[in-house]
């Protein structure tokens, strides 16, 4: 009986393990709708993302008008640098101890820069590791100074190995020059001669079999003293180790300090050397980089108060360079880690410095942001899927058991149902897929809340999409200056304001005062109480110069304390990225007889001024407005300050408006058949801020715009028409005036 009612119970499971066999097999058949509405749902939510990502990066980086991003890897195959983006920079003093940047001491290069003439004098040669873009390989590079390392000329690589190089060490021995760069890629430490100096080298010899880092020599008390880092030994603390190695020739052989290694310990002790020692005022220093927070964080340096073959003392000194406070957008905004001083022939002193914007390991965690953010991209569209019902299940249920296609047998039946692991499979997959009818039951898409909720989850998800096409492709987040044959330089901003204004002030100072190239800010203070400095948040400083009366003429007022040629005349309500002025600024010192701006505007013989919808229809333009331009402070402010502009500034005073179109005129008027404006289209990111204040000048637009036309024509009378003056978009080889 009992055998009888086994084999009943068997054939009865049997017959419904085949039922719903057939029953799976009959819903994946009508399924296939579901599976077309799910291929649909997905291409959609991602094609959108990719598109408001795609125009995103479009605007925010945008290759149409001309932008170079100068952080991230160009388009000739360069690979952006894990290592960060160091650059040099030149500093001055009367000691190694009081140095201070070059834009500080007034010493420039005359050449559409603005700047004093540097004398002439000591020839200066830099050597510096020069990383290949594409291979990332180091080599060692060259460059020639000869006004006193005001400005820098490169020559070219002087040595390039098939492995990679750096810390180049040169020095002068018996009337011959040797270079000892660091090589401990392949375990040596290897001496160079200059065969024709500066280019050419010849290996002389192999001094240590030592794969020492950022080695320097000191000439004391007769013998020569090797320091350098070895990372390799057992039990070194890399970036903390130190050993000296001594000497009576450079050439060696070399042998061991006593008490090897001097230190091996805390990376931030400054132990791995930062430069070349040097001697001041009969004390000799070591320099040293702190290491603490991440590789070359800051410079160290260390009264070497001992130095023999039984002993080696030293004690660190105050020592402190000026800092920026523009962060990613200065040179040197977050680390240095090499410092190299020289005393001129005039007695002052020289000093170079490398610097970076970002730490080390900054593109590695940009990438990894970056994809992550598109992996939390991804997971909202699932879930949306889920609320809305087009993805029912987490798991199907295929992944979850022995699932065997053809004539099923009660072994493989058995298998499937009675598996430990399957049967723990299975019950985990069941648990899954509750969850999309459980979500669905919380949020329902039929109501409001629903609703709501699921349009925050595709916002959440576009958001995640450009932020994920930023870290990934837009560089660090740095602005670098655009140079000009090779050599950066700066200007002043000003902006004209008032009390009313404030709030739009404070914007102002705390965004562009980060800008690479702003050296100071000078705000025209037209009317009521002005504010006090420490109110405004900047990098740079500022200066508010109080005005008697309240005259747009203020804008144009000679002002000695500029102490750039550059100004650009900005006003308070316009908030552009630092990369949009960085880019003007280069232009302007390509052309610095121009008014160089971003507003084009175009009169023709009618003299009725119209916005620039105008000057695109007829293709050109003959004005810029100096609300947002650059000038030469000593030639604009002088011509508009003339006695043939007296009654073109009476009429500005008449109408409370127009002086930027009077500046035009005056241009114009003094270039001559030359080209006096010259534009630069910045990016459709412009924001002006006083659409939100109700203060603006130009609020009523009509009305304002009536003023400029009389202003056309009383100046066309004063100082000739601009009708017979056009100059085409589209001019220039980089497409930034199209």
């Amino acid at each position: 009986m009992m055998e009888e009612t086994a084999e009943i119970v068997g054939k009865s499971s049997l017959h419904k393990n085949v039922h719903n066999h057939n029953r799976y097999r009959y819903l994946s058949s009508y399924g296939g709708s579901s599976s077309v509405r799910r291929f649909l749902f997905f291409v959609s939510c991602f094609g959108l993302y990719a598109l408001v990502a795609l125009t995103y990066a479009w605007l925010a980086f945008p290759p149409h008008i001309g932008r170079t991003y100068h952080v991230s890897s160009s388009s000739l195959g360069c690979r952006e640098d894990n290592e960060g983006s160091w650059s040099v920079g030149v500093y001055y003093g009367d000691s190694p101890f009081t140095l201070k940047p070059i834009e500080t001491v007034n010493v420039w290069r005359n050449e559409s820069a603005a700047w004093p003439v540097a004398n002439p004098g000591d020839t200066l040669y830099l050597f510096f590791e020069n990383k290949n873009p594409i291979t990332l390989q180091g080599d060692i590079g060259v460059a020639e100074s000869t006004d006193k390392g005001a400005t820098w000329k490169p020559l070219g690589i002087a040595l390039d190995e098939p492995w990679h190089l750096s810390f180049p060490f040169v020095f002068n021995y018996n009337g011959q020059i040797y270079m000892m760069p660091e090589s401990s890629q392949i375990g040596e430490l290897r001496l160079y001669r200059a065969i024709n100096f500066p280019l050419t080298w010849k290996l002389e010899k192999v001094i240590l079999q030592k794969p020492l880092v950022d080695t320097t020599i000191i000439h004391h008390q007769g013998n020569y003293w090797l320091l350098g880092s070895d990372h390799s030994s057992f039990g070194a603390k890399k970036n903390g180790q130190l050993e000296i190695w001594y000497s009576t020739t450079p050439l060696g052989p070399w042998k061991q300090h006593k008490n090897n290694p001097i230190y091996n310990g805390k990376r931030n002790v400054g132990a791995r050397n930062g430069g070349r020692g040097f001697l001041h005022d009969g004390n000799l220093y070591r320099v040293g980089q702190d290491c603490g927070e991440n590789y070359g964080k800051r410079i160290r340096v260390f009264k070497i108060e001992t130095l023999s073959k039984e002993e080696y003392r030293e004690l660190e000194v105050p020592f402190a360079l000026e800092m920026p406070r523009k962060g990613k957008n200065s040179w040197n905004g977050l680390r240095h880690h090499h410092f190299e001083v020289r005393q001129l022939s005039s007695g002052g002193y020289v000093g170079l410095v490398d610097g970076d914007r970002v730490t080390s390991g900054d593109l590695f965690h940009r990438v990894l942001l970056g994809y992550a953010s598109l992996a939390g991209a991804i997971t909202l569209v699932v879930l949306l899927g889920f609320l809305l019902g087009v993805v029912n299940c987490i798991v199907p249920s295929t992944w979850c058991m022995n699932y065997y296609a053809g004539k099923r047998t009660d072994a493989l039946f058995n298998l499937e149902t009675d598996g430990f692991f399957s049967g723990k499979l299975r019950r985990m997959c069941s648990r899954l897929n509750r969850v999309p009818p459980f979500l669905r039951g919380l949020v329902k898409p039929s109501s409001a809340l629903g609703r709501l909720a699921l349009g925050l989850i595709l916002l959440v998800g576009v958001f995640l999409s450009c932020l994920g096409v930023s870290y990934i492709y837009g560089g660090s987040g740095a602005v670098q200056p655009y140079t000009f044959k090779g050599h950066a330089s700066q200007f002043t901003l000003a902006t004209m304001t008032y009390d009313a204004r404030l709030w739009n002030l404070k914007m102002y100072v705390k965004h562009y005062s980060r800008c690479a190239s702003v050296k100071e800010i000078v705000v025209i203070w037209n009317k009521g109480p002005p504010p006090e400095v420490t109110e405004l948040d900047s990098a740079v400083p500022v200066r508010i110069r109080v005005e008697k009366r309240n005259s747009l003429n203020n804008r144009f007022s000679i002002d000695p304390l500029i102490t750039t040629r550059a100004v650009l005349e900005l006003d308070d309500d316009i908030m552009m990225s630092c990369d949009e002025i960085e880019k003007g600024f280069k232009v302007w010192r390509e052309h610095p007889e121009r008014l160089v701006g971003y507003y084009p505007r175009y009169v023709d013989q009618s003299m009725t001024y119209s916005a620039e919808k105008f000057a695109r229809s007829h293709k050109g333009y003959n004005m810029i407005l100096t609300g947002a331009a650059f000038m030469d402070v000593g030639f604009a402010f002088g011509l508009y300050q003339s006695e043939r502009a007296r009654l073109g500034r009476e009429f500005v005073d008449e109408q409370f408006n127009c002086e930027d179109v009077l500046l035009n005129f005056l241009y114009a008027n003094a270039s001559g058949s030359a080209k006096a404006v010259e534009y630069v289209r910045p990016s459709a990111l412009v924001l002006d801020t006083s659409k939100f204040s109700g203060v603006a000048i130009s609020g009523n637009t009509d009305q304002h715009y009536r003023k400029r036309s009389e202003c056309v024509r009383r100046f066309s009378e004063l100082y000739g028409s601009l009708s017979d003056r056009r100059w085409e978009f589209g001019g220039r080889k980089d497409g930034w005036d199209l």
